[in-house]
């Protein structure tokens, strides 16, 4: 038995596009114990419901993560709408919809370039972000921002999109496809991909579910839940959506299955365009939140389940606003991966596991 050292592993990793820290107990080259540091970048944002109005502190939950930015804006508004008994225009809905899913493509792509950055791999890092512009262009083309995009109020979206913009979207979307696939083949069949990630930061069914792990984290032990599956909003309209799945648990399954739905969110926004509704896309909301009145919901972001909550005072001012966000909830699993694992294969487990430090220290 090796004598135990402790390892600072971060913030300000070279392989870490986020700056997470983490406290490395090893034995020789084999990590024991892995105690995850949060606070870093804390920035009291929840308070901010007492110095914000509800339609003010919107512009203030897009701003919690610049990757997440549109779903915790979503997140956000749907909350107060549900709190104040809002009904939203279906077409608000389906454009909600069509944003968020872009949002993970966007996401996910971006983690794909980082993932093969660390590898080495800086052909397909080039590669993915070229196709992640693509989104962040029509991103530009239908709300004005690349990635904080400001369009969802409380009530529905601050504008709409017509049917040329949504033509030229499936479009896109065809041609991304196409490039993507042959991306994702040669990063799944990559010896070198394969060799560094096969194996590697095991997680069971059973741990996945104990550790109440959620997102593509947890999809990759077979867990088959998404929060889209509970049929909010437009989600409810797909027709049989159904999570994507692996059995394997270990860092090439969550490269799998994050690889694998940015197409199914590719099929999602062309199915959603092909169903949208007509009509009005914002509704006038009037009035404060009843005194006492609480409302949460539940939204898929790109990392996994993040859960709203607010309750309000009577006046325009929230008396409390509250996030429970995925990678909060994957953290017992990102110890639980490292635990065992060599120092060296440390970076490539946090790096598949996505965690989005910014989210969890709001």
């Amino acid at each position: 038995m090796g004598k135990s050292t402790i390892i600072p592993f971060g913030p300000h990793h070279p392989v870490l596009p986020e700056p997470i820290h983490v406290d490395l107990v090893v034995e020789d080259e084999r990590v024991v114990e892995a105690l995850p540091q949060i606070g870093f970048i804390h920035r009291g944002l929840e308070r901010l419901v007492q110095t914000k109005d509800y339609n003010q502190f919107i512009y203030v939950a897009e701003r919690i993560c610049g990757i997440c930015a549109f779903g915790h804006s979503l997140g956000y508004a749907e909350t107060v709408e549900r709190l104040m008994g809002v009904e939203v225009p279906r077409r608000a809905e389906y454009l909600r919809v069509i944003w968020h899913e872009l949002s993970r493509v966007h996401s996910h792509l971006l983690w794909m370039g980082l993932a093969a950055d660390a590898f080495g791999f800086e052909s397909l890092f080039m590669h993915c972000w070229r196709l992640r512009e693509r989104v962040l262009d029509l991103f530009e083309k239908t709300t004005g921002g690349r990635v904080i995009l400001s369009v969802n109020r409380v009530g529905g979206v601050a504008r709409d999109i017509d049917k040329g913009m949504l033509d030229h979207i499936v479009t896109v979307l065809d041609g991304m496809a196409d490039d993507y696939d042959q991306i994702l083949r040669t990063f799944l069949s990559n010896h070198s991909v394969r060799n560094r990630l096969c194996g590697v930061g095991v997680i069971s069914n059973e741990e996945a579910r104990n550790l109440t792990m959620v997102g593509p984290f947890a999809r990759a032990s077979n867990v088959a839940y998404d929060a889209r599956m509970l049929g909010m909003g437009a989600y409810g309209d797909l027709s049989d959506f159904q999570p994507i799945l692996h059995a394997d648990g270990d860092c090439y399954a969550r490269a799998i299955v994050r690889g694998r739905e940015v197409l199914q969110s590719i099929d999602i926004v062309k199915e959603t365009i092909a169903r949208i509704p007509e009509g009005e896309v914002l509704t006038k909301v009037k009035g404060n939140p009843g005194d006492g009145a609480e409302a949460c919901s539940v939204l898929e972001q790109p990392r996994g389940e993040c859960y709203y909550f607010a309750r309000g005072n009577g006046t325009k001012f929230l008396d409390r606003m509250r996030m429970r966000t995925p990678t909060s909830m994957n953290l017992g699993g990102m110890a639980k991966a490292l635990a065992g694992c060599d120092v060296a294969d440390v970076n490539m487990i946090i790096l598949t596991i996505d965690p989005c430090i910014s989210c969890s220290e709001r």
